[in-house]
């Protein structure tokens, strides 16, 4: 085990749990615009007052007796997504790819059938997945296609990028890729590779896996470096957006480039991790630091990413 003293990681900026508690989460964001946020059916609707696609909605469903519904509705697809509106940290997400008879296929590989994503529902309902185990509405939407330039990279599920939006500006951002460990996730904590990403330029700047640094994807093999993300200026600004929409000043957006589509929106945190400093190589803190001392803020969601592209880009 490699250790690093508290006083190296100030002096590299690295912003801790407790500081982002008290003088970001608690300071910039108000109490009531987290139900918007916590619940992504809520997300969805408000977003889209402010030019924020995000994947299409195939079905909501509220109520116990609606599931009957589900099983009508999926009969033509080929593949969609089934997300709890009040989940987190990607439980309870269970992601259509295709079609095996009258199975299902997972994007793990798995089959299963739909009675089981029936009962999948039900759970859902019954809050299982929600952030405090209170009753839940499901809902599903089409499955999104990622570009193959990302697609690649990944092991099974779809690539998301997390950018890190402050005061409507985005301050440090990165690529997480799904990995065999990950189960198909894009979620750092069970496995998933973070790829530090340039926000002058949307190049990757290096990658880490379970905190550690890497060069090549575990399962993929592929090398890390000279990654490039499509539309990332165009990406930027629909994060930025996000400000307007929710008036959260510390956030997590989380964003996917479908093929036929372009960027969406898969949702937004109003506790993002900390562990896109891992992925960077570099703090938050200074960054940070630097929108605080602005004089004259950028009123325009272009405006503000142009000064962050200027501000806070490396290569």
């Amino acid at each position: 085990m490699d250790w690093i003293s508290p006083r190296k990681l100030r002096k590299l900026g690295i912003l801790n749990m407790n500081r982002r508690n008290v003088d970001y989460i608690a300071r910039y964001n108000e109490r009531a615009s987290y139900p918007l946020v916590d619940n992504k059916l809520k997300t969805k609707l408000a977003v889209s007052e402010y030019g924020v696609k995000t994947p299409e909605l195939l079905q909501v469903v509220r109520q116990q007796h609606e599931i009957s519904h589900f099983r009508e509705m999926a009969e033509g697809l080929a593949g969609f997504a089934i997300k709890p509106a009040k989940g987190s940290g990607g439980k309870g997400i269970t992601v259509i790819t295709g079609r095996d008879g009258d199975d299902y296929v997972k994007a793990s590989g798995a089959r299963i059938s739909v009675a089981m994503l029936e009962r999948h529902l039900t759970n859902i309902l019954a809050g299982l997945y929600s952030l405090a185990g209170t009753p839940d509405v499901a809902i599903v939407e089409d499955l999104v296609q990622s570009t193959p330039s990302l697609a690649r990279y990944s092991f099974q599920g779809v690539p998301d990028i997390r950018i890190i939006i402050f005061q409507g500006y985005p301050v440090m951002a990165m690529l997480r890729l799904a990995t065999k460990d990950s189960d198909g996730k894009a979620n750092l904590h069970q496995g998933a590779v973070g790829v530090g990403l340039d926000v002058g330029t949307g190049r990757s700047l290096n990658a880490v896996q379970f905190n550690r640094p890497i060069t090549l994807h575990p399962d993929t093999g592929l090398a890390l470096e000279n990654i490039q993300i499509e539309s990332w200026e165009d990406m930027l600004e629909m994060a930025s957006r996000c400000y307007e929409a929710t008036g959260l000043g510390y956030m997590g957006v989380d964003l996917v480039v479908d093929t036929q589509k372009g960027p969406l929106l898969l949702e937004l945190n109003a506790r993002p991790g900390l562990a896109i400093q891992m992925a960077n190589g570099e703090g938050l803190l200074p960054r940070l630091r630097n929108i605080e001392g602005l004089k004259r803020p950028h009123f325009s969601p272009r405006e503000r990413v142009q000064y962050a592209m200027g501000a806070f880009g490396k290569l």
